[in-house]
């Protein structure tokens, strides 16, 4: 599980937007946003750098 859509959510960016960024389809970019699916880690750094977060700020801890 991923907080990728509460982080979106925070700073008022689209998923279209970061789909852009990352050079990956908006259906792509919506199911990491809905937890359908989990980026890979080298992904997920990607989404951190672009949004300007720590990796740990795109994780549920339990």
């Amino acid at each position: 599980m991923n907080r990728i859509k509460e982080v979106l959510e925070e700073k008022g960016i689209k998923q279209v937007w970061l789909a852009e960024k990352l050079g990956k389809s908006f259906n792509s970019v919506n199911a990491y946003v809905q937890n359908r699916t989990q980026p890979s880690l080298e992904v997920l750094y990607e989404i951190a750098e672009i949004l300007n977060v720590k990796v740990t700020d795109l994780l549920i801890e339990n």
